[in-house]
């Protein structure tokens, strides 16, 4: 078996107990069952993976209830979920999803990037829709064991990876907006390429303030199925108009917080002169993106210029643009990695 070796940036054992710390009761590694497929796929050209459109042989599915509390991981064969029409899932969006990936290095080992922040923006996603705690080590271990079984699913290739999709839905069949008595955590992954068909060229973008992903006090901070829903038509618009995404304006300034499902940040020269990264605040209307806070961490840790996380609004961007201090804008996310984005005067 292939060495499976991860890169969690969680190496201190008090970082690891603080996870404990936050865990209530949970399902274990030790208590999990495999049902491997006969039936494996042919996998597709990593070359020419579209995002998305292909999964790894086998799933990992933990079951919830009020009563009996979590059940026994099972990594079985890839299979459709049977679920009840009256789901509260499928009525009031009790439900929530990360996006992770695992790369094969050139030595040929398999690493997953920081996949315990993922699971700390999943755990408080979980309080926020009031679906069960768990103990993050003892996903990341079933993780691990389904990236093990599915170990040539991840490509042999520098230009794609493998995305993993925990996702965790209430499925309780009752109507009514309430706690879901019951619920299924489960993690599907596939073979993928870049997000956007333009691959790393730029992307313009479409910005009117009449159109707000997030306000303060909502859940635009949380990783649900709900932030992303109503964002698709008005992503058609902008379609329509000759740009491939939304740039999410908030309040009367037109302050920028994300762009598409992204994070967005920008690079100039400030009114002081100085050489500056700035991005959005972790103030409830940005979600809190994995390689958004690596981005930073890199960034503060060369020195070569400011890191700054504040409110920005359009009319700054405007006068940086025609005043050409506006160097670089770019979008970054976990899907699409790191995103450049059109910038000149008149778009």
């Amino acid at each position: 078996m292939r060495c499976v070796k991860f890169l969690t940036h969680i190496t201190k054992k008090s970082a690891l107990l603080h996870y404990r710390s936050l865990t209530a009761a949970s399902f274990k590694y030790d208590d999990l069952q495999e049902t491997l497929t006969d039936k494996k796929q042919e996998k597709p050209d990593p070359n020419n993976l579209l995002f998305g459109h292909n999964f790894s042989d086998h799933m990992l599915k933990v079951e919830w209830t009020s009563s009996d509390g979590w059940g026994k991981p099972i990594i079985s064969p890839l299979t459709n979920l049977s679920i009840h029409p009256g789901a509260k899932c499928l009525h009031y969006a009790i439900e929530l999803f990360e996006g992770m990936k695992a790369y094969r290095g050139v030595d040929d080992k398999i690493r997953m990037f920081r996949p315990f922040e993922n699971m700390k923006r999943m755990k408080s996603t979980a309080d926020r829709a009031y679906l069960p705690d768990f103990d993050a080590e003892e996903l990341v271990k079933c993780m691990k064991k389904l990236l093990q079984i599915d170990r040539e699913w991840v490509p042999y290739s520098t230009k794609s990876s493998l995305y993993l999709r925990p996702t965790f839905i209430g499925t309780e069949p009752t109507l009514g907006v309430t706690k879901s008595a019951s619920a299924l955590l489960y993690v599907i992954t596939g073979p993928v390429g870049p997000y956007y068909p333009t691959g790393m060229n730029p992307v313009t973008l479409l910005a009117d303030p009449q159109y707000v992903r997030a306000w303060p006090g909502g859940c635009g901070n949380f990783k649900m199925g709900s932030n992303y829903g109503p964002t698709i038509k008005i992503s058609a618009e902008a379609d329509k108009k000759g740009c491939q995404q939304v740039l999410w304006l908030y309040g009367d300034d037109h302050q920028l917080t994300e762009v598409g499902a992204m994070n967005l940040f920008v690079y100039w020269i400030n009114e002081q002169g100085e050489k500056e990264l700035v991005t959005a605040p972790l103030d409830g209307l940005v979600l809190p993106g994995i390689t958004r806070k690596s981005l930073i961490e890199l960034a503060k840790k060369w020195g070569e210029f400011k890191v700054t996380e504040r409110s920005y609004t359009m009319a700054e961007i405007t006068k940086a643009l025609n005043e050409n201090r506006l160097k670089e804008m770019f979008g970054a996310g976990t899907a699409c990695v790191v995103s450049p984005v059109v910038v000149s005067p008149g778009r």
